[in-house]
């Protein structure tokens, strides 16, 4: 039988990895070295899930689970950046839930065009333009783009109903949906005709509520048995739960009493998600339907249990979804108790609610140093948001790059706790938290070949000197008037003491 309703899949997502940027001289006719012109990588795209009214199941991603967003493009010279790479939009139906693998809730998606970044993209990478400043005035190098997250993430559909009909299979809940609102539910006469939950818009005077036909539970369907388990989930954010009891059942065990003990049995042990604010399903309003009343038995029976289960404090109906009997009263109880469950939410949200803001402390550095045990013995890994994107953005092949990385590391104050932690010259250094740390043999003074033409990043072919001043050139220009005054007179007074005389045989006239 082919899949048409999905409630629950597991996503693999890629987000997109930043371009690199590029380390390039500007080249123009009479100015070979006309400076850094590298232009910066584009940012990655982002995974992003988006509440689209048009979304009713999971099934495309059950199909489908691996996504990836597109990447950035990598910059260019002449100052030329790349193209941020393209967003993955996906679509989910509203009361979706996201959890992580450990079934912590990331987001709960409600309300339409509600949206949330699941994986962002990788920044991309800076140009050697972008790394210039008044002492780096020639980078050699450029930073690489940061990879985009990759996570794993499981979407669970909780419907959102006002109200959920529930009971043993074959109650009837299908029928009374399909009477009480313009949903036509499949309906047979066997047992788990219900697949998957129905969904009805239900009007009664001024009020407006959806409800929702659960699949038909059985003992035990808390521990997975029947269709139960797998569609509790959808009786979590409905207000009032009604109970459709069959009072024409045939089979062996089976009477009103017994079968909302059953269900209410079931309900008790299953464990709502806390952190989405709903309550326990033992506590929500109750409404008993005593269905089928068309048959002459089953109304005797349903009068007969009726003054039991008020004496619960129950709201009891005696209902017939055939015969279109009792409904009339049915639906505006329930709106009754949908409106007010509405207004119970509506307050607590407009109750002021104490914001709690926890600032970092004065002393925190954004990293932390630890010393290890490995295989291969004592290391000291660096962990910090700052350190590991530095080094992801690091381009090892270049030394100058190298030598940036450390001057980043050194400012931070990454040697001095390396110091403090005890760790020396040629110990392991692993920056990151994960398999892909980088791992090397530390030196307290990182260094490059590039320092030994002048400071790190500066080209001494660029430098600049201090431009004279007119009246410096005027003054300039006199003492070489003075000087070549002088010159000549010098030389005029030698010729005249006979210090120059002409060659015997030469030509007077040569």
């Amino acid at each position: 039988m082919a899949v048409t309703f999905v409630d629950r899949v597991v996503l693999h997502l890629s987000a997109g990895a930043g371009g690199h940027g590029v380390a390039s001289v500007k080249r123009e006719k009479f100015k070979p070295l006309g400076g850094p012109d590298g232009g910066n990588g584009g940012r990655g795209g982002s995974v992003i899930l988006r509440v689209d009214p048009q979304s009713t199941t999971l099934l495309e991603y059950h199909r489908h689970p691996h996504r990836k967003a597109g990447n950035g493009a990598p910059g260019a010279g002449d100052e030329r950046n790349g193209a941020d790479g393209d967003d993955l939009v996906l679509p989910v139906p509203e009361g979706t839930v996201v959890k992580d693998r450990s079934g912590q809730i990331v987001v709960d998606l409600v309300g339409m065009g509600t949206e949330h970044v699941i994986a962002a993209g990788g920044r991309g990478g800076l140009g050697n333009k972008a790394l210039a400043s008044a002492r780096r005035k020639a980078p050699g190098f450029a930073l690489l783009g940061e990879p985009g997250e990759d996570v794993e993430v499981v979407l669970e559909l909780k419907s959102l109903a006002d109200v959920a009909l529930i009971g043993f299979p074959s109650a009837g809940k299908s029928s009374l949906v399909s009477v009480l609102s313009a949903a036509k539910p499949k309906i047979a006469d066997y047992p788990f005709t219900t697949l998957v939950p129905n969904l009805g818009v239900v009007t009664a005077g001024s009020s407006r509520f959806t409800i929702a036909d659960v699949p038909g539970l059985i003992p035990g369907a808390h521990e997975g048995k029947g269709l139960g388990l797998e569609f509790l989930r959808h009786v979590e954010r409905c207000s009032v739960l009604v109970h459709v009891i069959d009072c024409a059942t045939l089979e062996p065990g089976r009477d009103p009493m017994t079968d909302l003990d059953v269900i209410e049995n079931e309900l008790s042990l299953y464990v709502p998600d806390a952190s989405l604010g709903g309550r326990p399903l033992s506590e929500r309003t109750r409404i008993v339907v005593l269905n089928k009343a068309d048959v002459p038995e089953a109304r005797e029976l349903a009068e007969m249990v009726k003054p039991d289960l008020e004496a619960r404090g129950i709201e009891v109906f005696v209902v017939s979804a055939v015969a279109n009997q009792g409904l009339r009263e049915l639906t505006f109880a329930m709106a009754r108790h949908v409106d007010q469950a509405r207004a119970e939410i509506e307050a607590e949200a407009a109750a002021p609610k104490r914001v709690v803001l926890r600032p970092k402390s004065v002393d925190d550095k954004g990293f932390a140093v630890t010393k290890e045990n490995g295989p291969d013995g004592v290391f000291f890994r660096v962990t910090g948001d700052r350190p590991v994107r530095w080094v992801r953005q690091t381009d090892f092949s270049n030394d100058e790059a190298v030598g940036y990385l450390a001057d980043r590391l050194g400012r931070l104050g990454v040697e001095d706790e390396l110091f403090k932690a005890g760790a020396v010259a040629g110990d392991t250094v692993v920056i990151g938290a994960t398999d892909d740390a980088v791992v090397f043999d530390w030196e307290p003074t990182l260094q490059a070949g590039a320092e030994l033409l002048g400071s790190r990043g500066t080209d001494l072919r660029l430098a600049e000197s201090s431009r004279p001043t007119r009246d410096e050139k005027r003054e300039a220009q006199r003492d070489r008037y003075a000087a070549r005054a002088a010159t000549q007179e010098e030389l005029e007074a030698e010729r005249r003491s006979g210090l120059w005389h002409l060659a015997a045989d030469s030509d007077d006239d040569a």
